[in-house]
């Protein structure tokens, strides 16, 4: 991060925190929910240093949904009774525990929003929140707390309701379940009420008709048929990986969200720590959820609570701060202590693995390890525009065109790249395509679904990619640009270069002349690899990217691998990633290399 960029997101966090401080807070009475949650604004609003961004976001989005909707404080105050009556596990034995300031606000959050919804000729109030994300280090509490959710669903939810904790394996999902059946057992020491095993908890015959339960459930394990998912507590899910284009722990959790449309007031809560795993489900999770607490997403069913260091602390000298441990862990002398840190910290200055270990479990910064970073989707999204919209250019600039096509179902990439002489920077333009059947099945549905949404994304009808709508889109986009060329792999190509290349001669184009195979050698690759690092690094950079996060999430996808003759090529950091819209930009930057003008 350079001086430049660091200033301007300081003065970013700033504007956000002065908003913050003009607030009235009398004029929301939260004493009247619980003291504790004006204390952790207050101290937000005493020290700016001492939270990070997203944290003092986070709080602005309260006060907003506060003006929004139906604040119910009476829902708060009975959990928190609830929740300090019960026992948790503890280094003295099992005790009951105050919830800190940051704890309520987070309940709260989850908790006391309500909306007027129209059901059955009627209104009526439901909660707001749907989905949470408690992106907290290792020795939060976070795992423990959130057990009480499921208790809480267990004995005062819907009669026939369902709370599921899950995890990507057995284990990870089995530390919440044990910490649920330990307070069970404290509620019901003689069994007469709930019945056991080691993955199931259930109401006995009952005078109440309750027919509630709590199950543990893994990634990996036989498919998930006849739920109804009232409450899903999801652990860990930033170590959710793509093994072949499929995420275990994402189908997972697709399952249980896809059951609970039945449900009035389901909810599904992520908890999660930072992992080394910088390409699976999760990184766009927390990319949507940063989005959402900035105001560059609407969704108000969404809640959100990210402890991380600032953007420009994540490296050097500020790893050692313990102002910065703090912002990532407020809970440093209450859950873990401080010294614990400084332990951890000399030690990750002796041994890059504990580095590692350090940066993504106690200060929860996602780290790729064995791999040559490129650009990363940090630089990435600093390069893009989002006032750049290729549909609303004149002239007709000359521009390059790429293709990357799926040989299957997945998606696929065309770049529109045009070089400004004015501005002396390259445009850069990617579209994705993916077809309508791959949405049905894939792991990805919801997030590909909310790409579509958004307009990042566009869908080809049927199961596989549909030539004709891109080529339709080349020559539609050929109206507003002068396209000088269109590159395409030779190996997966030949089809739509065909129905290119007839198309382009209707028009009066000669196809040879603007049909061009590129290379896919790491020897062809390694001056468009140089070019585009070049414009991108530069300052100002020399090449403006369209705001597009799945073209961000690719090139953090990507890392550089270089052959016997030092030639370069970005490759996937895993088998299952997805870098077609790097490619397609480096194609074009190749084509730009060698045509000759």
């Amino acid at each position: 991060m350079t001086k430049d960029e660091e200033e301007e997101a300081r003065k970013i966090k700033l504007k956000h925190y002065q908003e913050v401080c003009s607030i009235n807070l009398d004029n929301y009475r939260l004493h009247e929910t619980d003291h504790r949650l004006r204390l952790y604004i207050e101290d937000i609003i005493s020290d700016v240093e001492a939270h990070n961004l997203y944290e003092i976001l986070a709080v602005r989005r309260f006060f907003m949904l506060r003006d929004k909707y139906v604040w119910r404080p009476n829902k708060v105050k009975k959990f928190i009774v609830f929740y300090e009556s019960l026992k948790f596990s503890g280094m003295k034995g099992r005790q009951c525990y105050k919830l800190t300031p940051v704890q309520v606000f987070q309940f709260a959050s989850i908790l006391g929003f309500y909306q007027w919804e129209e059901e059955g000729g009627k209104t009526v109030l439901r909660r707001l929140v749907r989905r949470a994300i408690l992106f907290v280090p290792r020795k939060f509490s976070k795992t423990t707390s959130s057990s009480s959710l499921a208790v809480s669903e267990l004995l005062f939810g819907d009669a026939n309701a369902q709370a599921y904790t899950a995890a990507n394996g057995y284990k990870q999902a089995q530390v919440c379940f044990k910490e649920i059946s330990k307070i069970v057992k404290q509620l019901d020491p003689k069994r007469r009420t709930f019945k056991k095993t080691r993955e199931h908890i259930e109401w006995r015959e009952n005078k109440f008709g309750k027919e509630s339960f709590v199950e543990c459930l893994s990634g990996g394990a036989d498919t998930k048929d006849g739920l109804n998912a009232s409450l899903i507590i999801f652990d860990e899910y930033a170590a959710a990986k793509y093994v072949k284009d499929h995420s275990e722990g994402a189908e997972l959790l697709q399952v249980l969200e896809s059951s609970s449309g039945a449900r009035d007031e389901y909810l599904t809560v992520i908890i999660t720590t930072a992992s080394r795993v910088v390409d699976g489900p999760f990184v766009l999770e927390l990319d949507i959820a940063k989005k959402v607490l900035s105001g560059a997403y609407d969704d108000d069913t969404l809640f959100a609570s990210i402890f991380m260091p600032d953007e420009w602390e994540t490296d050097g000298d500020a790893l050692g701060d313990p102002n910065v441990w703090k912002k990532c862990n407020p809970h440093i002398g209450i859950t873990v202590k401080e010294s614990f840190y400084r332990t951890m910290y000399r030690q990750a200055m002796r041994d890059p693995e504990k580095m590692l270990e350090f940066k993504t479990k106690l200060l929860n910064i996602f780290v790729s390890a064995g791999t040559k970073v490129w650009i990363s989707q940090n630089l990435a999204r600093s390069l893009a525009d989002p006032g750049f919209d290729i549909d609303s250019l004149s002239g007709r600039p000359p521009t390059m065109v790429s293709l990357d096509l799926s040989v299957s179902d997945d998606l696929s990439a065309v770049n529109y790249m045009y070089y400004s002489k004015v501005l002396k920077k390259f445009y850069s333009w990617t579209d994705y395509y993916i077809p309508e059947k791959t949405l049905e099945e894939h792991p990805n549905a919801e997030l590909y679904k909310y790409w579509i949404s958004k307009g990042y994304l566009k869908v080809c009808p049927g199961a596989v990619i549909d030539d004709s709508m891109i080529v339709m889109d080349i020559l539609n986009r050929n109206k507003k640009l002068w396209i000088l060329q269109i590159g395409y792999d030779s190996y997966k190509s030949q089809e739509i270069v065909n129905s290119l290349g007839a198309a382009f001669a209707c028009i009066g184009r000669n196809p040879e002349k603007v049909l061009k195979a590129v290379p896919q050698t790491f020897g062809a690759f390694t001056s468009p690899v140089e070019t585009f690092e070049m414009a991108a690094k530069k300052k100002p950079a020399g090449i403006v990217l369209a705001d597009n996060p799945i073209t961000f999430w690719m090139f953090g996808n990507a890392y550089l691998e270089e052959d016997r003759m030092e030639n370069k090529k970005p490759v996937k950091r895993k088998a299952n990633s997805k870098i077609d819209g790097v490619i397609v930009n480096l194609m074009s930057m190749w084509l730009f290399n060698n045509y000759v003008w």
